[in-house]
């Protein structure tokens, strides 16, 4: 067997690992020279490789930062095919009657605990904001906790929890109150203040909007920090009578019918598709 073979075959699975494990990081190209002991012109001709199979693949985005200070960076997306035939298997399973709650909400906490679930979706997101700056990714919590895990593992940011009631471990902390959209009843929710910068760009993300007044309580929680909201996205949003406090968001799916007389729910693709890819 061609040792030069075998040895190029090894690096471009390492290098293809390291890349994944460690997106938006800017990797400089003498780490890999040195990691391997290659010259700069092989360590370059595997990164070629490397970025055609990886947007072959849909896989993301291999940039080359040049000069001096450069390196390459890897930036997680999925192509619009794989994006559109998950999100269309995911209204189909969530337009199972079976889910139906009172009030109008769906039941999601089985498909959210599934990491292959989970990791599409933090793809999803992740795409959406592949080419701005965050750096934080917020929810409330509980059930919008492993939706945030997910895309900050994908922006490779930190993600930070909003709580209702606050913790003694949570130290010090800033609160708003908020009015409950589908309640209207005024509602209090908390942050550490440890848990964010000042001047921090935040992305909110949440398994469920009905009326907004969550997601509109961590926008105003995100100014208390003197910090700047950068977008929206939520798994799933429902039909609602009233105004929502929040008008500027993504959802991954839309319940566009629901009767809880006759037990009816349908969901359908939500605006992600046409605000990500056109």
């Amino acid at each position: 067997m061609d040792l030069l073979k075998v040895r190029r075959s090894e690096r471009l699975i390492d290098i293809t690992h390291y890349l994944l494990e460690r997106p938006h990081t800017l990797v400089p190209l003498t780490f890999f020279a040195k990691r391997y002991e290659s010259a700069k012109s092989s360590i370059s001709e595997d990164l070629g490789i490397v970025r055609r199979t990886f947007k072959g693949r849909g896989t993301g985005i291999l940039q080359t930062i040049p000069g001096a200070a450069g390196g390459v960076r890897f930036i997680p997306t999925i192509a619009p095919a794989e994006a559109t035939e998950f999100i269309r298997a995911m209204a189909i399973e969530l337009s199972d009657k079976s889910r139906l709650l009172p009030g109008g909400y769906v039941y999601l906490s089985d498909l959210l605990g599934q990491p292959k679930v989970l990791r599409a979706v933090g793809r999803l997101i992740a795409t959406q904001y592949a080419q701005q700056q965050v750096d934080a990714v917020m929810t409330v919590a509980t059930k919008g906790v492993p939706i945030a895990q997910s895309v900050s593992a994908y922006l490779n940011v930190p993600f930070v929890i909003v709580r209702r009631d606050s913790k003694i471990t949570e130290g010090p902390t800033v609160s708003v109150n908020y009015v409950s959209g589908s309640s209207r009843r005024v509602e209090k929710m908390e942050l550490s203040k440890r848990s964010l910068s000042q001047n921090s760009r935040v992305l909110v993300v949440d398994d469920f909007i009905k009326g907004g007044g969550t997601v509109n309580g961590m926008k105003s929680l995100i100014e208390e920090f003197d910090s700047q909201l950068v977008g929206i996205t939520v798994f799933a949003e429902s039909l609602f009578s009233g105004k929502r406090p929040i008008s500027d968001y993504t959802a991954l799916l839309a319940v566009d019918q629901v009767d809880d007389q006759a037990k009816m729910l349908h969901v359908k693709a939500g605006n992600y598709l046409e605000r990500t890819f056109n």
